[in-house]
């Protein structure tokens, strides 16, 4: 095995570890935001907007903030507007552009479903600290959460 092979077999074990925490910490998300009927990435839209001065972001930095292509976006802006959680604005310095401002109902959801949300990932990040194979990578998420408090 050369270097470069060994260099790759180690970055694919490292992508499979993290996408087996990624898994994890997922599904036990979307168990515990199931009790107020959002999903995992329904939640992170609306935290994200809330993270935002004025509650608005335009429609590519809810794409980006929540890893979704722009249609997959639209569809799920749509969702969650017809749900009354956020809301659709027009641009006041670019007529052309949208702003999705999340809503008072959906800042109420929000906080009902962060208190689930961070003791789910508790929880999972708790159990990935038990899986040899996923102790390291979550005490390093630990270690990045307390870098940002």
């Amino acid at each position: 095995m050369s270097v470069d092979d060994t260099s790759t077999a180690v970055r694919a074990h490292g992508w499979r570890t993290l996408a087996a925490l990624h898994g994890l910490i997922e599904t036990r998300l979307e168990r515990a935001l199931k009790a107020v009927d959002l999903s995992v990435v329904e939640y992170t839209v609306l935290d994200a907007l809330r993270r935002q001065d004025g509650f608005h972001m335009r429609m590519q930095q809810l794409a980006r903030a929540a890893a979704l292509s722009p249609s997959a976006t639209t569809r799920l802006v749509n969702r969650l507007e017809d749900r009354a959680l956020l809301t659709r604005v027009l641009c006041a310095d670019d007529r052309r552009g949208l702003y999705t401002e999340l809503t008072h109902a959906g800042q109420a959801l929000l906080d009902e479903a962060t208190p689930l949300h961070a003791a789910a990932l508790e929880d999972a990040l708790a159990e990935a600290r038990e899986v040899p194979e996923l102790e390291e990578l979550a005490v390093s998420v630990d270690r990045l959460e307390g870098a940002r408090v």
